[in-house]
């Protein structure tokens, strides 16, 4: 709260310094009868900056070159001196989805010389720098470029000028390096904040330069090192926020340094040293309760606290017990002990942050809370002392927040405040019992009780059974936020949910939840979210159900038996910006009124039934969406090439549908593409458009078309490329070597088709590689050494010893829709799942664990000759190996038996000779071999394993003999070779026979050599007797 108030502080101080300077212009202006016109040049600057932006909600409007707006001083945005006409204010920020979108080029600003006042925030410039051009607006003192999406790095040039008094670049997740020290020069700054973005690196020393800074965000980055003692020369700073980083918390925190950093920081009021490892030391706090008598806010979360670190801070805040009103001691190693000291501590605070520690509590009825606003215990156990009692709180009527979020809570030990206490929380507008294990619907009627004036109630994830009470809306008729999803709920949903006017999002997804939608949430005039999906609910939903809904955003009515029906001129009173309706019926036609939404950045109408062709209208709306599905339909035809160009690398998925012919260029685009099971048949179009340039494809799936010809030699533009698979198409010819540049590669999949030739040396560029598809082609030549060489990836690592982080090298897999594999774009992520299907003399095995990613190397149905080469035995992790159908020979690789973690093993139907090695006879865990019509020899290795195999296994093999073969191996047929495997083999029985030689030598020696002369001299064993009888037994 604090640090929210201080950032709308200064913003209003320079909005009011600008709006004075404005009036002040216009007094001084009032003897001239000549109006002052902003300057041509500036005006000119303006529109080339516009031509770059999308501007979907008319924001720049006003921005026209037409004679009734040539003044750009009356522009939206735009602010001018009225003495000189020059543009000294530029205010463009977003609010909400109210935003600019598209790559700007500040550079193009650079006429605005006169420039003081610059706000861009809350914009989506994706792909955009800060230039280093940015020093020529040397007038300006206030820069706000944050939540932006720029990328790069902050230019040095920042630092040169020198009246900026407030610079914001925070939430610009890609700005990245370090941070300029040359910032060290803003000698007028008082504001800096840089939180949330990518940056690396120290703390410049030069920010302790900044003599009148007031506000510090350097949080929620990646800086390193020591904080400077420098810091402790910013003597006005009153906020300080360096958490969330990977700092280093031993400097300055020695207390002789402490003292001299903290020193004269005496006005500090917010101080955040979040995730620094000081819970080493029992001291820090102790001397920062001394030193900041004004400290207001004090967040320590994440930084290894005990009990014993944090008892100073209760002990010795006497300086700042009276002024601290915000502590969050959360996610530390606190236990209930830590109670006993804020129970003298907590008379003045306001916000209270517990959550993620170990206290294991039975009641707070005995704690002082009573000028708490804010508490948030989540993520602790609340339980009560017997199991029959209710945890009781002491609760007061000033609880506005209340945070009990999964604290092992169930319909027992719900916390209850006293009995006599009837609505005693009329104040509490936030309640969050989510992620808990209560059941009964009784919860419903205990916030009847207790509450009068809620506004967001947090109740998902729980066991929540029966009905939502059919008066819950009559009575909780003051709330904003209702989340209830992911429970057992039953029944319908009530209809007076339409009395709640003040609700503004309905999460009611992953229920039980059955009947018809109510036309009574038609009334609510001010839903912006309505989260429906995965319930029973069923029947149309037509035109009146959003006969209100103007301020709908976000509309999910996924998996459930619904049927939308809407005439076709609906134009709906809302714009949504993400709409699921997958598996809802709105076919057969194509939905027109979708033509209507022109803010649409997410839909999903997959398995819609629609049976229909897609209009050309609509792939230029997906332009500005970032996820699109329309899979499992029955969509037909060309996709038409379009000039277009996508705001947000969308994920497309356009799986199960009958398109046909070439891809378009355009979807070069996109993030991912899943574009299998359709009638595509051209890849050329898609790979090797004359005008493509860099992208960001990360998924390509043409799995399962038409394509025909040879691979395209076009992939050295797609260095983004993780995953490709091309596989059950018609594709023939060699591997292309340009599929050698795809160094981010993953997985490739080329199964069935009709590739001839060997492996492109160039493949073993793909040192990412992790699953490698080639089989049921037609290639020839040798197993390339590089499999096991270059391809990292596939080696099991020694310390891990779970299937958990297994890769895959597959080439006999089948592909499904869901996911195992995730690819982001800017905004969202696309996964790429397969399980893998084995094929052994007709048994299937399928492996479905999405925990599991297989290794599996099948090389299965090509023409592949040669020997195996030895670098396949270092393939620790692999877990199945199929080379069968193909002309390989030599001897089976003899260190086999080091693959542990093989299952399966087919090396069938080969020429593969010589004997079969005894360590295939120490792999535990295989359960399918077929090593059947090779020219193998000799006995087969005796061991539990191998004779557990059917004789098909071994078939067509004629001079194999030995179990569970009926042919027997005479002397003659047991080579030499066979009785050990190697020399170490050799040497290790050698050592065992002398071993046991000398064993059974020494125990008869020293037997004989005992009771020998016990058994034959009659003095020797009264000799013996009277010897044990001096022992008193």
């Amino acid at each position: 709260m604090g640090n929210y108030i201080l950032k709308l502080c200064y913003a209003l101080f320079f909005i009011f310094l600008h709006s004075a300077s404005s009036i002040h212009g216009h007094f001084n202006s009032t003897s001239s009868t000549k109006e002052v016109k902003c300057k041509e040049r500036e005006r000119e600057a303006l529109l080339r900056f516009k031509q770059g932006l999308q501007d979907d909600y008319g924001m720049l409007s006003t921005w026209r070159d037409d004679e009734k707006n040539r003044d750009c001083c009356k522009w939206n945005g735009i602010g001018c001196s009225n003495e000189t006409g020059h543009v000294h204010m530029l205010d463009l920020h977003g609010s909400g989805t109210h935003l600019l979108i598209g790559a700007i080029n500040l550079s193009l600003l650079i006429e605005l010389k006169n420039i003081k006042y610059l706000d861009l925030s809350r914009n989506y410039f994706l792909g955009s720098y800060i230039p280093e051009l940015i020093d020529s607006f040397t007038k300006l003192r206030y820069l706000n470029i944050s939540s932006c999406e720029f990328i790069g790095r902050i230019p040095n040039q920042l630092g040169k000028l020198k009246n900026l008094q407030y610079l914001d670049l925070k939430y610009n997740e890609f700005l990245e390096g370090q941070i300029p020290h040359e910032l060290g020069n803003l000698s007028q700054l008082k504001y800096l904040n840089i939180e949330g973005n990518n940056l690396v690196g120290e703390i410049p020393c030069e920010l302790g330069n900044l003599a009148k800074l007031e506000y510090l965000n350097l949080g929620g980055n990646s800086l390193s090192g020591a904080i400077p003692y420098q810091l402790g020369n910013l003597a006005q700073l009153q906020f300080l926020d360096l958490g969330d980083n990977l700092l280093d918390g031993t400097i300055p925190f020695k207390i002789g340094e402490l003292l001299m950093w903290l020193s004269s920081l005496s006005y500090l009021k917010n101080l955040n040293l979040s995730s620094f490892n000081i819970g080493h030391s029992n001291h820090w706090l102790k001397m920062v309760s001394k030193i900041l008598p004004n400290l207001r806010e004090l967040r320590v979360s994440e930084c290894d606290l005990l009990d014993i670190n944090i008892s100073p801070l209760f002990d010795s805040f006497c300086n700042t017990s009276s002024s601290l009103t915000i502590l969050d001691i959360s996610s530390n190693m606190l236990t209930s002990s830590t109670f006993k000291w804020l129970f003298n501590f907590t008379s003045n605070l306001k916000e209270l942050y517990l959550s993620n520690n170990k206290f294991v509590l039975s009641s707070l009825s005995l704690m002082n809370f009573h000028s708490l606003l804010i508490l948030d215990l989540s993520h602790n156990k609340l339980t009560p002392i017997e199991a029959q009692d209710n945890f009781i709180f002491n609760f007061t009527t000033k609880y506005q927040k209340l945070y009990l979020r999964n604290c092992s809570l169930s319909d027992r030990n719900i916390p209850l405040p006293y009995a006599s206490n009837s609505k005693l929380l009329s104040a509490l507008v936030s309640l969050d019992i989510s992620f808990n294990m209560s059941k009964s619907s009784v919860i419903f009627y205990w916030l009847f009780n207790f509450t009068t004036n809620l506004h967001r109630l947090h109740l998902s994830n729980n066991l929540l059974q029966g009905h939502i009470p059919d008066n819950f809306g009559n009575i909780m008729n003051s709330l904003s936020y209702l989340n209830l999803s992911n429970n057992e709920l039953q029944g319908e949903i009530p209809t007076s949910f339409g009395n709640i006017s003040t609700l503004q999002t309905l999460l009611l997804s992953n229920n039980q939840l059955c009947g018809k939608i109510p036309k009574s949430i038609g009334l609510l005039s001010m839903l912006e979210y309505l989260i429906l999906n995965k319930n029973s609910l069923e029947g149309k939903v037509i035109e009146s159900h959003f006969a209100s809904l103007s301020n709908l955003i976000r509309l999910e009515l996924s998996y459930n038996s619904l049927s939308l029906k809407f005439n076709t001129d609906w134009v709906p009173p809302f714009q949504l910006s993400r709409l699921e309706l997958a598996s809802c019926s709105l076919g057969p036609s194509f939905p027109r009124w979708l033509q209507t939404q022109s803010y649409l950045l997410s839909l999903n109408i997959s398995n819609a039934r629609i049976d229909d062709t897609v209009p050309s209208w609509f792939w230029h709306m997906s332009q500005n969406m970032y996820a699109l599905n329309l899979s499992y339909n029955n969509l037909k035809g060309t996709i038409p090439d379009l000039p277009l160009s996508f705001t947000y690398f969308p994920i497309l998925i356009l799986t199960s549908n009958q398109f046909e012919n070439s891809i378009p260029p355009f979807m070069l685009k996109a993030a991912a593409l899943h574009l299998s099971h359709n009638k595509f048949s051209n890849l050329d179009s898609l790979l090797c458009h004359k005008n493509d340039t860099t992208n960001s494809l990360g998924i390509l799936d043409v799995s399962n078309n038409q394509l025909k010809g040879e691979i395209p030699d076009c992939w050295n533009s797609l260095k983004s490329l993780q995953y490709l698979d091309l596989s059950n198409n018609k594709l023939w010819g060699k591997i292309p070597l340009s599929i050698g540049t795809l160094v981010n590669l993953k997985a490739l999949v080329l199964h069935n088709n009709t590739l001839t030739e060997d492996l492109p040396s160039s493949m073993k560029n793909l040192t990412d590689l992790t699953m490698l598809d080639v089989g049921e082609n037609k290639l020839s030549g040798s197993i390339p050494s590089w499999i096991g060489e270059n391809l990292h990836q596939l080696a099991f690592p020694k310390c891990l010893h779970n299937f958990s982080v297994m890769a895959a090298i597959s080439m006999s897999m089948t592909m499904s829709d869901n996911v195992s594999h995730i690819y982001h774009n800017n905004i969202t992520g696309s996964r790429y799942d397969y399980y893998i299907s084995l094929m052994w003399k007709g048994q299937e095995d399928v492996f479905k664990n999405p925990e599991l990613l297989l290794k599996s190397i099948d090389l299965s149905g090509n023409n592949l000759t040669g020997e195996v080469p030895k670098e396949i035995g270092s393939l620790f992790g692999l877990v199945s190996l199929n080379l069968s159908r193909n002309n390989l020979s030599g001897e089976i690789m003899y260190d086999i038996g080091n693959l542990k973690s093989l299952e399966f093993l087919d090396l069938s139907r080969n020429r593969f000779c010589g004997e079969i090695p005894n360590s295939l006879a120490h792999i535990d865990r295989l359960s399918v071999m077929d090593l059947s019509y090779n020219n193998l020899i000799g006995e087969i290795p005796i061991g539990t394993q191998l004779q557990s195999f059917g004789a098909y296994s071994y078939e067509g093999n004629l001079d194999l003999c030995g179990k569970p073969l009926e042919k027997t191996c005479s002397k003659d047929d047991v080579p030499v070779s066979l009785v050990f495997d190697n020399e170490f083999e050799d040497e290790e029985s050698s050592f065992y026979e002398t071993f046991y030689m000398s064993l059974g030598l020494g125990f008869a020696v020293g037997f004989w050599g005992f009771i020998g002369p016990l058994l034959l001299s009659r003095s020797w064993r009264y000799s013996y007797i009277r010897f044990l009888n001096r022992f008193n037994w």
